[in-house]
């Protein structure tokens, strides 16, 4: 249980459930092959059974970290910094991603956008579930729509997502690893078929990297 004091920091996001903060490649996503420092932000509600980070589902195990420490963790590393989580928006991420412009960093996050945008952002990339779909305020703003494709349904979930998704964003449709074998080539057919859309893989993972 959270004392009051820590409770109003965490309610207006100078202090965050901090998870983890790690210095490694980009493995997903348009900016794939590119150095980025992550912080990985504790809680989670969408529940996705495929999640491959289910510990950060609950804020409470992840103590309140101030955001000066964050940035100035971040700002040793790498000029990107990644907000991931977890489900980032929970929180509200204009204190954080102010004092990171300020310390001149690029910005990005990865979202599931169920919850409404804060922060300023310069790449939103959009990853949206079946169980609690996005806000109007991430599809009017994601930079980049990524789906991922665990089953044939996930298709017509993609197209449904890239309707509402704003015209710029660029799409990309993503295996999920455990079904990465019989998923891809599902994926690059139809990428070759529909080539509005872009084909993403974890390769991180390939590379055994975080």
């Amino acid at each position: 249980m959270l004392s009051k004091e820590i409770q109003l920091e965490v309610n207006k996001g100078a202090m965050l459930p901090l998870m983890e903060e790690f210095y490694t490649i980009q493995g997903e996503g348009f900016h794939t092959g590119t150095a980025a420092y992550f912080i990985r932000i504790g809680g989670c509600d969408v529940g996705c059974h495929w999640c491959d980070v289910k510990e950060s589902w609950n804020a409470e195990l992840h103590p309140p970290t101030g955001i000066d420490l964050i940035v100035e963790n971040a700002s040793k590393y790498s000029e990107t910094v990644v907000i991931t989580g977890g489900e980032p928006l929970m929180w509200d991420m204009n204190l954080l991603t102010q004092k990171l412009k300020v310390n001149n960093r690029r910005v990005h996050i990865e979202t599931s956008g169920a919850y409404p945008l804060t922060g300023t952002w310069d790449w939103i990339c959009l990853s949206p579930k079946k169980n609690k779909l996005p806000t109007d305020t991430v599809y009017d703003n994601a930079h980049e729509l990524k789906v991922i494709i665990y089953n044939k349904h996930d298709f017509i979930f993609a197209e449904e997502q890239a309707e509402k998704v704003n015209s710029n964003a660029i799409l990309f449709l993503q295996p999920e690893w455990s079904k990465k074998e019989e998923m891809t080539p599902l994926i690059v057919d139809y990428v070759m078929n529909n080539p509005k859309w872009r084909v993403s893989l974890q390769t991180h993972k390939y590379l055994n990297i975080p």
